[in-house]
């Protein structure tokens, strides 16, 4: 875990790389900071902020070379969930979830010692101090892009353990796990041409619209009738990592990159 001094400015709340390409890749798991004076009131586990989406900002680095626009946190999701809407409505009614400012891990354990949980108060200041920049230059990027291009994709890289998680799932999570919010983020022409790229490789499992459809960013910024597409990859972490460990195997990512780019040049096919 990154605990930092809480005395800073908006400007490291995010970083972004803007790019030529109708093309945002928004990895707002990746952020592991958590302030000392929040890293005080967690469990000595939730300290290491297990449920990072780990080294993604590393898988999508060659994405520059296609020219996409790359937007990370520096913040840990348990400061507060990016890809959550910000009044904490569930994207999975029914189904174990965590929240915006997520109390349980995604093995079910607590974040938070007894007692020590934030209040509804702070809730709301988290939301302005570390969520809202992050939406807004979201938001900005998007908007250059579509003004410059008439069009843009904004493309969600997520990771998560993938081997065993019965809080959320049951049994082994597909290898890659596309969301298209059941089809209302992207239009159907970008739909057929990521799901032809999934077919047309054979080394990885996967599922269109599965356990996970596209959390909140997809939901509300894909907008397919004004040429603004949304699309979520959540990527089982053992495709390029060591789950137990955390520790990124160039031996195992290289091939998911290969696969991860011919995903994001079918995004970008219309353009070229």
């Amino acid at each position: 875990m990154d605990c930092i001094d809480d005395n800073r400015t908006m400007d490291d709340v995010y970083t972004l790389h803007r790019g030529s390409a109708p093309l945002l890749i928004s990895l707002p798991h990746d952020g592991h900071a958590i302030p000392e004076a929040l890293a005080a009131r967690m469990t000595p586990d939730a300290c290491r902020a297990p449920d990072t989406d780990w080294h993604v900002s590393r898988l999508y680095a060659f994405a520059r070379e296609l020219g996409a626009s790359i937007l990370g946190p520096r913040y840990s999701r348990y400061v507060v969930d990016l890809n959550r809407p910000p009044d904490d409505t569930s994207l999975y009614p029914g189904q174990n979830t965590t929240g915006l400012c997520p109390a349980v891990r995604f093995c079910g354990e607590p974040v938070y010692r007894d007692g020590q949980g934030p209040t509804p108060d702070e809730v709301r200041e988290r939301v302005e101090r570390y969520w809202r920049p992050y939406h807004d230059a979201l938001r900005a990027e998007l908007d250059r892009l579509h003004s410059t291009h008439g069009r843009a994709v904004l493309w969600e890289g997520h990771s998560i353990k993938g081997s065993e998680l019965p809080f959320l799932f049951d049994g082994r999570l597909p290898d890659l796990n596309l969301g298209t919010a059941d089809g209302a983020s992207c239009s159907p022409a970008l739909q057929a041409r990521l799901e032809s790229a999934l077919e047309g490789q054979s080394s990885y499992d996967w599922v269109i619209n599965g356990r996970f459809k596209g959390g909140y960013i997809t939901r509300h910024y894909g907008d397919p009738a004004r040429s603004i597409e949304a699309v979520q990859l959540e990527i089982s972490q053992r495709v390029y990592m060591d789950e137990a460990t955390f520790a990124y195997d160039e031996r195992l990512a290289a091939p998911a990159q290969a696969v991860i780019r011919t995903l994001l040049d079918a995004c970008l096919e219309p353009a070229r």
